[in-house]
């Protein structure tokens, strides 16, 4: 696929909208920005910088990404720090804020930070600022998490760092918690012209298909996520099978693994265990970039699920609602943000609630149209990566002028 430019999505969004964001990168133009996070590939924050990097250097803005280093114990570490921010009551000891400290120590050595920013992505790399006293840079950590009701110990150690911080950035209000830093909100945002996002011919479709032995005459239900306690995949298992009783259908539960997430391998042999006795339970290891394969899968869906229990934002349900699929999505986090209750799809708050509604989509399709429709014009107007450029110019132009409300990025 070529390289994407970005007048290639002035054909995608509104004319005004495109005309804003070329203001507004002639006015940035020549900063100079380092983007640090956890790992080069898996999970959304980097997929998100993969497409986003490219698009601000043609915009003029000079950005590097770099990504961190540790052993296994340091992102063991890290996932409990995570699972702990979400709410998930998980032990936190002493030792454990050692082993973070030392590794953000070794990272903070190994790299420069002499941009006009620096922008750390999530609690991982968030004791990088300790570098912050040798470097003239901006300092901005952007939370992708929902830090709501985070674990005390947790959010106090990582508070310990942030509040350091020049700016921070989270992707909703009621993400937030009280800083001594001003607070952005910027929403998390997809690329259409993505090999995950963009048009794919029937036959791509077929032949992801066939690939995996997936029944094209048949209902399919569809979860892509990590494979994670917080995706709540065993529950998906069960909201599926109580459909069954009612319905010939399948399901499709896909993902990838990230660097950063040690627990990834034992969540998936529970999956592989509860589905091992039915045919039609598809349980799918996709390896990195497998953007056409997610891309087919989601396309050849009839209802897109994401039951998760905690949710920073959901990329994949962003994806699904592009699409023009119907989704059937857990009232959590970001969530609530892209689904408008029987507008642009499904809020559920239980398993048997995903269920029931699966259920009626299936058996009402001109309702599942009309949620997909709707939903993909909400993505268009809020969630494409266009969105997020403009609102990223904007926190650039905010943090030359601390302590003025100049702007609202939202």
């Amino acid at each position: 696929m070529a390289k994407t430019k970005i007048d290639d999505y002035a054909a995608i969004i509104r004319p005004q909208n495109f005309d804003e964001l070329m203001l507004l990168a002639e006015r940035a133009a020549g900063k100079r920005v380092k983007m640090v996070n956890a790992t080069a590939a898996g999970g959304g924050v980097a997929e998100i910088l993969a497409r986003i990097v490219p698009l601000l250097n043609e915009l003029g803005i000079k950005t590097k990404w770099e990504v961190i280093k540790g052993s296994g114990e340091f992102f063991g570490v890290t996932k409990a720090l995570h699972n702990a921010l979400h709410g998930y009551k998980t032990e936190i000891t002493e030792q454990m804020f050692d082993i973070y400290n030392e590794a953000a120590k070794a990272n903070a050595a190994e790299m420069v930070f002499d941009e006009d920013a620096v922008i750390i992505h999530d609690p991982q790399p968030a004791g990088l600022i300790a570098a912050k006293e040798k470097s003239k840079s901006k300092w901005v950590w952007r939370c992708h998490i929902d830090t709501s009701h985070p674990q005390p110990d947790a959010w106090n150690f990582i508070k310990g760092f942030v509040d350091k911080y020049d700016a921070s950035v989270f992707s909703t209000p009621w993400f937030s918690q009280e800083l001594l830093i001003p607070q952005y909100f910027i929403y998390p945002a997809i690329d259409p012209l993505a090999e995950k996002n963009r048009e794919l011919s029937r036959r791509e479709i077929n032949a992801v298909l066939n690939k995996y032995k997936i029944d094209s005459s048949r209902p399919i239900i569809t979860q892509i996520s990590r494979f994670d306690h917080l995706k709540d995949p065993l529950g998906v298992i069960e909201a599926y099978r109580l459909v069954k009783k009612h319905i010939d259908c399948q399901l499709v539960l896909a993902g990838g693994g990230a660097a950063d997430d040690p627990e990834g391998s034992h969540v998936l042999q529970e999956v592989q265990e509860a589905a091992k006795a039915d045919t039609d339970i598809h349980i799918l290891l996709l390896p990195p970039f497998a953007d056409i394969e997610i891309n087919a899968l989601q396309r050849a869906s009839t209802i897109i699920l994401q039951k998760s229990l905690r949710e920073g934002f959901g990329l994949t349900v962003t994806e699904a609602l592009w699409k023009g699929k119907p989704v059937v999505a857990s009232a959590v986090g970001g969530i609530t943000l892209q689904v408008i209750h029987d507008f642009t799809g499904v809020l559920v708050h239980s398993i048997e609630g995903a269920a029931f509604q699966i259920r009626y989509l299936l058996n009402n399709p001109q309702v599942a149209r009309r949620l997909g429709e709707y939903g993909r014009e909400h993505v268009r107007e809020k969630f494409l990566i266009t969105r997020k450029l403009r609102n990223y110019l904007l926190l650039l132009i905010a943090l030359d002028h601390p302590g003025k409300d100049i702007i609202h990025s939202r």
